[in-house]
């Protein structure tokens, strides 16, 4: 279907008498009202000093306060994505204005005239009698904050503050009062003068588009004076919206620590949400391989998926897991979180290239965490999903190569614990010679994996990649093979092993003898291993040994995890 927008340049007084057929909403994904008293002064004065140079007459210039990107929802409503703080602003500038004409008994007729005109711009009116109804107003805030929305419809309607409030609402609209009093001891005519040109000149881009999507890739594209709305914005207003009062403010003590937790660990709410969408496409048989977004798949029926009730409670347990594999951090009541076996199958999995190794650990964690033998199964599970992966990444460096495979497990795991791995590769033979000059994106996974079979301990969290024989070798190094083959077998995982970043800087392209000392003072097992051999040269022909008893312990582990699970 294609997309339709409608941009129409319009007067502030033509922009707002729209709002009597669609009065205009701030949805609940929006931001907090946020003006400060210097933009709302920057506001006022701008106008004003427009007025006094070019304004106030009907032949005179126009000064444009910038654009409106709107929707109409399914309500009938204009539901406001970017300009809501001017627009809010506006509402507030042409409240004090009508306070200010309505104070006194004896009214000017510019006063009536301005009255008249301002009203049907706030408020509804009958068409036929002109009756104001003050408690009828055309802007209404459902953002996520319902005292201060009802200070706002409370000035809009009454024209009142508490003397003591410190909401922006109060603030401005007190500022507003007095900016106009302060202009009109300094010239009283000069006011109407004021408000015509606030009607008449000030000019809005108004940009109305078909769809909420639509309205917020404008927002996007336009917006360069923030953040951008984000889809768990949106989730968190429609889950909000859907709560009676007691449940609102829990759930927003829960939003709020949820969002505090995910970034103390680099993720966000938003991915959260990505990660359940795998979860419940699984839950609903879906293997499609076109991922869809984020937004359409949950927005889809009216936001189904977003109002079901435990979907606050998913997120939080994936974040619990999320925690374990990130900070190490022990859940409570679940000993798994313990299990140093798993911990570091986990570990290495975080090394594997592409996120397609998340999702089916996400959904077998979900499905079956309170099964009582869940750690058991979960480790068996966990070393066989990174057998296959490895596997089929050795022979296909592509996540396109996995993806269908995942998707297929992922509805395999809601059905059963012991999901069936319908992973085909490549035979022992063929992995063992492409095991010795892996694609450097499983090189970490390999070292790893040899690693925890020599220690107990998690690898510390800066390691790197260290060659034995350096890439940069000395001169006096007697290859015996010329210096293509050389460079290749420095490659090869038998010249590799993981090493502190600190020990490794130190150690740089040194003999191996001067680096043994370096090794032996290593943390990790199979590093400080090469630093006690009984050799003070480090050659071709020991980095071919050593790819065969490497290559060999990879294949007999590969075995043994893929035994245990059957």
């Amino acid at each position: 279907m294609a997309t339709t927008i409608s941009v129409n340049k319009q007067t502030i007084e033509q922009f707002l008498l729209n709002a009597r057929r669609k009065p205009f909403v701030i949805p609940e994904y929006q931001r907090p009202y946020s003006w400060t008293n210097e933009q709302i002064d920057t506001l006022f004065r701008d106008i004003w000093e427009f007025t006094s140079n070019d304004g106030g007459t009907e032949n005179d210039g126009t000064y444009f306060l910038g654009s409106i990107v709107s929707y109409e929802n399914e309500d009938g409503e204009q539901e406001i994505i970017d300009g809501q703080q001017r627009i809010t602003s506006l509402f507030l500038l042409l409240r004090a204005i009508y306070t200010k004409l309505t104070v006194t008994d004896e009214k000017s007729p510019e006063a009536i005239n301005f009255i008249s005109k301002i009203e049907p711009l706030i408020w509804r009116t009958n068409k036929l009698t002109g009756k104001v109804d003050y408690a009828s107003i055309l802007l209404t805030s459902k953002v996520i904050s319902d005292s201060e929305n009802e200070i706002l419809k409370n000035i809009l309607e009454t024209g009142n503050v508490k003397e003591k409030a410190q909401d922006s609402y109060s603030k401005n609209y007190k500022q507003l009062l007095e900016l106009l009093e302060e202009k009109s001891k300094e010239n009283a005519l000069m006011i109407y003068q004021f408000i015509y040109a606030l009607l008449n000149q000030v000019i809005i881009l108004p940009i109305t588009a078909d769809t909420q999507d639509t309205a917020l890739t404008i927002f996007s594209t336009l917006n360069d004076r923030g953040l951008p709305l984000s889809d768990a914005d949106i989730f968190k207003a429609k889950i909000y919206n859907n709560l009676n009062k007691e449940e609102k403010e829990k759930f927003i003590e829960e939003w709020k620590e949820l969002e505090e937790d995910s970034l103390r660990i680099s993720e966000s709410i938003q991915q959260l949400f990505y990660y359940h969408m795998f979860y419940q496409r699984a839950l609903e048989n879906d293997k499609v391989t076109t991922t869809p977004g984020l937004r359409k798949y949950y927005s889809a029926n009216k936001f189904e998926r977003i109002l079901k009730p435990n979907i606050l409670s998913n997120l939080r347990q994936i974040l619990n897991l999320w925690e374990v594999i990130s900070n190490k951090n022990v859940i409570e009541d679940e000993e798994w979180s313990k299990n140093i076996e798993i911990l570091k199958i986990l570990d290495i999995l975080t090394s594997y290239p592409n996120e397609f190794w998340k999702y089916p650990v996400i959904i077998y964690y979900l499905r079956y965490k309170d099964n009582k033998d869940f750690e058991e199964r979960f480790l068996a599970f966990l070393r066989k999903l990174y057998t296959e992966l490895l596997k089929k990444y050795i022979e296909i460096p592509t996540i396109t190569a996995v993806k269908t495979n995942i998707l297929k497990l992922n509805v395999e795991i809601i059905n059963t614990d012991k999901p069936t791995f319908d992973f085909k590769s490549l035979s022992e033979d063929d992995i063992r010679e492409k095991i010795k000059t892996p694609h450097r994106n499983v090189v970490r996974m390999l070292l790893k994996t040899l690693a925890y079979e020599l220690q107990d301990e998690l690898l510390p969290e800066k390691w790197e990649i260290e060659h034995i024989l350096p890439v940069k070798w000395e001169n006096s190094y007697d290859l015996r093979e010329n210096e293509e083959v050389a460079r290749e077998k420095i490659e090869h995982l038998g010249n590799k092993t993981p090493f502190e970043k600190k020990l490794n800087i130190i150690a740089t392209n040194n003999y191996f003898a001067k680096k043994r000392d370096y090794y032996v003072k290593s943390n990790i097992q199979m590093t400080k291993e090469i630093g006690n051999l009984k050799m003070d040269r480090w050659g071709l022909d020991q980095i071919v040994e050593r790819d065969v008893r490497m290559t060999d312990k990879i294949i007999e582990i590969l075995k043994s995890w893929g035994r245990d699970y059957e």
